[in-house]
């Protein structure tokens, strides 16, 4: 009898558990750290900053106070629209600023590739460009499409160092307006989705950002085909977006600063990989100091705090704020001021024409 208990009571218990942990899975296995270090909640940047990456597609139209009030909370002085598009949407997009708030935003243009492959299309797309800075545009902003998905009028994958689209890449350079590009994704994103991979939860819970060979091409063919563009338009300024995928590489990253000395580039969305290796960073920023500006991509104000935090303090063990994005823990850098003011906005100062500088103190 005793035995039939015991038995019951194991079994029972098992059961229990069993209910338990069919419930749990990655996502919700969260639980708070018992580590106790010193913490630094950060909601505001300890300078003015330059966000050089951010999207508002209703900018035409959009009330910009409510941008404006979270702005202030966090110390963004401007923010930087690349999603201006072009003509008449980015014309309007530049008469709700001037009429509201003309210090506190820029806008960059994107080229519509629907019709790479006509006659002069080339020209006609610089042409573009020219009239889009005239009306107040002060960069130009490509979207990963390019290389991934826009095909030209006979259906053939338009290539990032096509050179049909040269033209548009050399008006930059005489207009002097910087041209930031986003080529390909996250390498992970092209390996086999299996216990390897690093991104695997991020590709389970978004299954439409898995690439492959095929689909369109290699990685390394990507990537390859931004730096070749790099290099052949050496007087026009290119901000490599998220590090040009390379934040988990920086001494890769480092030999292609050096080898391209048109390139900077902006860290939005790979914060967290510069947050898991403090001490490389910190000394990558150090060298570097001169061609990083603060970038975010997504806009949602209470993400920032990462960023405040990774750059700013010296913070142990802290949680990420998208866990699919990364599971692992952050670590600040502890910038000193010097360098923190040249990623905040003096470097964006320098290289995003008619920023207005009295927003800044020094």
């Amino acid at each position: 009898m005793k035995k039939c208990l015991f038995f019951l009571f194991i079994i029972t218990g098992f059961s229990a558990y069993a209910q338990t942990t069919q419930k749990m899975d990655f996502e919700t296995y969260n639980p708070p750290s018992t580590l106790v270090v010193p913490q630094h909640k950060l909601t505001k940047a300890k300078f003015p900053f330059i966000d050089v990456h951010n999207h508002q597609f209703s900018m035409p139209t959009m009330d910009l106070g409510t941008l404006i009030k979270d702005m202030d909370k966090m110390n963004m002085k401007v923010m930087v629209n690349l999603s201006g598009q072009s003509g008449d949407i980015l014309k309007q997009s530049i008469a709700n600023i001037r009429q509201n708030y003309p210090k506190r935003f820029i806008v960059f243009a994107n080229v519509d590739f629907g019709k790479v492959g006509e006659k002069d299309w080339g020209e006609k797309a610089a042409k573009q460009l020219e009239e889009d800075v005239k009306n107040g545009a002060n960069g130009l902003k490509i979207y990963k499409s390019l290389g991934i998905s826009v095909k030209d009028i006979h259906g053939k994958r338009v290539t990032v160092d096509d050179p049909r689209l040269d033209p548009i890449w050399e008006k930059a350079g005489e207009l002097k307006i910087p041209v930031i590009i986003h080529t390909a994704d996250p390498k992970p994103f092209w390996e086999p989705m299996d216990a390897n991979n690093e991104r695997w939860l991020e590709l389970a819970t978004h299954p439409e950002r898995k690439r492959s060979n095929t689909d369109p091409a290699p990685w390394d063919t990507l990537i390859a085909e931004q730096h070749r563009l790099f290099k052949k338009h050496p007087n026009t300024t290119f901000i490599a977006a998220h590090f040009g995928w390379y934040a988990n590489n920086l001494a890769k990253l480092g030999q292609l600063l050096d080898d391209m000395p048109n390139v900077v580039v902006e860290f939005g969305a790979v914060i967290a990989e510069i947050g898991r290796q403090p001490r490389m960073a910190k000394q990558f920023f150090t060298k570097y100091q001169d061609r990083i500006m603060f970038g975010k991509d997504s806009w949602v104000p209470d993400e920032y705090t990462t960023y405040f935090r990774v750059l700013e303090t010296e913070d142990e063990y802290f949680p990420y704020h998208k866990k699919y994005h990364a599971f692992w823990t952050m670590y600040g850098m502890g910038l000193p001021d010097v360098i923190l003011k040249k990623i905040y906005y003096k470097n964006a100062l320098r290289i995003i024409p008619n920023i207005d500088k009295s927003l800044f103190p020094d």
